[in-house]
């Protein structure tokens, strides 16, 4: 399946069967979350994989009872870290050395390039807002790689983050927000694309609300 195939075909499901995932689906689709993009390469965003009784049932309380979490085998909780960038990044840094990425000139810049950046995100407010996106980002990969896999999934929103971090166990972390929580299983449904408003609706050219040309340039 191509990545637009994927695109096309995803749907969001919320009902499951109670069948388990295939065997080493869901370290597939951690190893693909990791690899999307994030601001300065922080990689501020983790994912944790809740796939017990007891973590699903806590997580569908935190739903209001939504039926993703009590069905589906497993829940992926993306988090976002605002504070990551205050943390000690060598080990990013010496991984990308040896891939041949980035040079000691480059690191020594990107580093403090980084630094400044996110202080004045932290000055207007704005860590939670750039970190949520990173987190979403991976969130996105996960969906597309699930369609490759002949599973389905829920990007899920109606959720208390404060009962999500008290299901994942970081209840006392400020520094940290929920971003997404999203259901992967197999479908017990068949959902039919809904349609999308046309392209003049909501893709322009240039600038907002100016019509979007085909080839435009």
């Amino acid at each position: 399946m191509s990545v637009a195939e994927a695109i096309r075909t995803r749907r969001t499901v919320r009902h499951y069967r109670p069948d388990a995932l295939p065997a080493g689906a869901l370290d597939t689709l951690l190893a693909l979350a990791i690899e999307a993009p994030t601001s300065w390469n922080l990689q501020d965003r983790s994912v944790v994989a809740v796939t017990s009784d007891e973590g699903r049932e806590a997580l569908a309380r935190a739903t209001g009872g939504q039926p993703q979490a009590q069905e589906a085998p497993a829940m992926l909780v993306f988090v976002a870290e605002t504070l990551s960038w205050r943390e000690d990044h060598s080990d990013v840094h010496e991984q990308a050395r040896r891939s041949g990425a980035w040079n000691d000139e480059f690191v020594t810049m990107f580093s403090a390039a980084s630094r400044a950046f996110q202080a004045d995100l932290e000055e207007r407010g704005l860590l939670r807002e750039y970190a949520v996106k990173d987190a979403m980002i991976a969130a996105s990969y996960v969906m597309l790689a699930a369609t490759e896999l002949g599973l389905a999934t829920s990007p899920m929103n109606g959720w208390d983050e404060a009962e999500v971090k008290k299901a994942i166990g970081v209840e006392d972390r400020d520094d940290l927000a929920i971003a997404l929580l999203m259901s992967v299983g197999h479908p017990a449904e068949e959902r039919r694309h809904p349609g999308r408003r046309d392209r003049g609706r909501n893709v322009f050219h240039g600038s907002y609300g100016s019509s979007w040309q085909p080839h435009a340039r």
